[in-house]
């Protein structure tokens, strides 16, 4: 009975990184994902955060394919300032007519290993204030059991991007934001 045991286990350990090169697809998790963000300026380093409305995505490890979406609700930017935060989402954001912030994924390059850190680059298209742009994330991810978790950082030009630069006379700040991931969801295979 023992040695049954110890050749499944061996099997399963043999099979398990033909099993990583299927297609795998991942249920992104709302509540455990988080999304922050930090806007450096002379007088001080503000941070907030954006609250994941969805994301599903489907991968190839094998081919580096990849499809799907997340989408972020604009409206849910928050920096704990709420004269700020009305300011950012009115005139920067502009909610109102901007109402998602979607990352289209079409790529993934590097190997995922099932026991491992993987280090990978997700390659899409980072559409925000109403306008689409390439954008590549490195990402850590690791697997366990049926959870992957993805952490990686990237950066968003937003005055480059046409959104209005919020520096006054006074405080000046940043041309750029700085985004941290730490996306958890549920991996499907």
């Amino acid at each position: 009975m023992t040695q049954n045991i110890h050749w499944i286990l061996a099997i399963a350990v043999c099979l398990a990184p033909a099993a990583f090169g299927q297609e795998m697809s991942v249920d992104f998790d709302p509540a455990a994902t988080k999304i922050t963000w930090s806007l450096a300026g002379n007088v001080h380093t503000t941070h907030g955060t954006f609250q994941l409305k969805e994301g599903h995505v489907k991968v190839d490890p094998a081919t580096g394919n990849a499809s799907g979406d997340l989408f972020v609700i604009a409206d849910t930017g928050e920096s704990g300032n709420a004269v700020r935060d009305k300011r950012m989402k009115k005139e920067i954001l502009e909610t109102d007519k901007y109402p998602e912030i979607h990352f289209k994924v079409s790529k993934l390059e590097g190997p995922i290993a099932p026991d491992n850190v993987s280090n990978v680059r997700v390659f899409g298209q980072f559409s925000i204030h109403g306008t689409s742009h390439e954008i590549n994330i490195p990402l850590a991810v690791t697997i366990k059991g049926s959870e992957i978790r993805g952490t990686g950082k990237f950066v968003v030009p937003f005055v480059e991007w046409g959104m209005k630069d919020p520096s006054n006379f006074l405080f000046k700040v940043e041309k750029t934001v700085e985004v941290e991931l730490v996306c958890v969801g549920h991996l499907n295979r």
